[in-house]
């Protein structure tokens, strides 16, 4: 046994090593392969669909002033042309000069771009805030604003309005109510964000099915008073409730993609809502029987949005999972997510909503 013992120690350290690795351990070794590594390729030999151009002309209600250049905004416009897209909702986030000047840097095309402002929080609290805010409003609104956004909440207040965030103040505010009346008056609509999908809510474990984005966009919760999901999703009915003369228009879904039904339980609540579908392609695609008939049950309150850059394909991806009946397929500009994605198959006259007539309901308000 002593003159065997050697041999053994040797054989556990070579397998220990990597040196004497059985079959299925050579195998395994060879697909160690990290996630974000990780690029699937369908191997199902099944139709593949090209759209080049939507089906309808296209009022894209959700996208943000990426182009920084004439000619980064010449090549967009070449874009939306050849994809079909009429014309751009730019949401800006911004009040005063940094406002003023997107405006002025996109004249160039002011048939091809809608303008959205942001809030002035400055000064909130103290007494005749409102009224300033409210006639910087009414100033951006004389430069060419159409609405108000996008405005962000993912639970510690409003975050995205420039140069004064809203920090810790939520649209269900009491302090709002003059500036959200005065945008009913001025028929303008109010684009939200508020919280993000249950994905980034859950642990970026083993178990997260959506573990990559979940991991990016994690939402950490270990804040004092910091609203939750659900907590965003009733405040923002609260104030859609409070404001009815006001249109709001909540993003991504509501972000809601995980059940779409309290989506559902808001538009039927709130005839004053309606939710854009940007960036939230590969949320939905996976499930896209359910997705559809979703769609096609509130195709007067949904409306198309990509809030993903400028580039035809983009827009061609988008089109490809709203038109097509393709199956398992993947694209990664959609998202870091692993999932295939499959076309909803929509039909023309949902598609004529989604894509134009529910957005020029929205933006001819006024």
């Amino acid at each position: 046994m002593k003159r065997l013992l050697p041999a053994l120690l040797l054989l556990l350290g070579l397998k220990l090593s990597g040196l004497a690795q059985t079959p299925d351990e050579e195998a395994a070794s060879r697909v160690n392969i990290l996630l974000k590594n990780y690029h699937p390729v369908s191997i199902y030999n099944t139709p593949v669909t090209r759209i080049t151009k939507a089906a309808w002309p296209v009022t894209d209600m959700h996208s943000h002033p990426y182009a920084k250049s004439d000619e980064e905004i010449d090549r967009w416009v070449r874009a939306m042309d050849s994809s079909g897209i009429a014309r751009t909702v730019l949401m800006t986030y911004s009040t005063g000069a940094r406002f003023d000047s997107i405006v002025d840097k996109y004249s160039r095309y002011k048939d091809r771009f809608i303008f959205y402002c942001g809030f002035d929080y400055t000064g909130f609290g103290q007494p005749g805030w409102a009224e300033k805010a409210i006639a910087e409003l009414e100033r951006c609104y004389r430069k060419g604003a159409r609405g108000i956004g996008e405005l962000g909440d993912k639970g510690e207040g409003e975050l995205y309005s420039q140069p004064t965030p809203g920090r810790g103040i939520h649209i269900d505010n009491p302090a709002l109510k003059p500036l959200l009346t005065r945008c009913g008056t001025l028929k303008i609509p109010i684009i939200i964000h508020v919280a993000e999908d249950r994905w980034m809510y859950e642990q970026p474990d083993a178990s997260n099915d959506g573990l990559m984005n979940a991991a990016k966009w994690h939402v950490n919760m270990d804040v004092p008073g910091k609203l939750d999901h659900d907590q965003l999703i009733a405040g923002l009915s609260k104030a859609v409730g409070e404001n009815p003369g006001v249109t709001f228009v909540a993003c991504h879904f509501a972000n809601c993609c995980s059940d779409l039904n309290v989506l559902g339980d808001l538009f039927a609540k709130h005839p004053n809502l309606y939710a854009d579908i940007a960036a939230r392609y590969a949320e939905t695609g996976p499930i896209p029987r359910f997705a559809a008939a979703f769609i096609t049950k509130w195709q007067d309150r949904l409306v198309y949005g990509t809030d993903m850059g400028t580039e035809g394909a983009m827009y061609r991806s988008t089109f490809r999972i709203l038109e097509t009946a393709d199956e398992h397929f993947y694209d990664s500009s959609m998202s870091d997510y692993h999932w295939a994605l499959y076309g909803f198959n929509l039909s023309k006259e949902v598609l004529r909503k989604l894509y134009r007539t529910n957005a020029e309901k929205i933006i001819h308000q006024h």
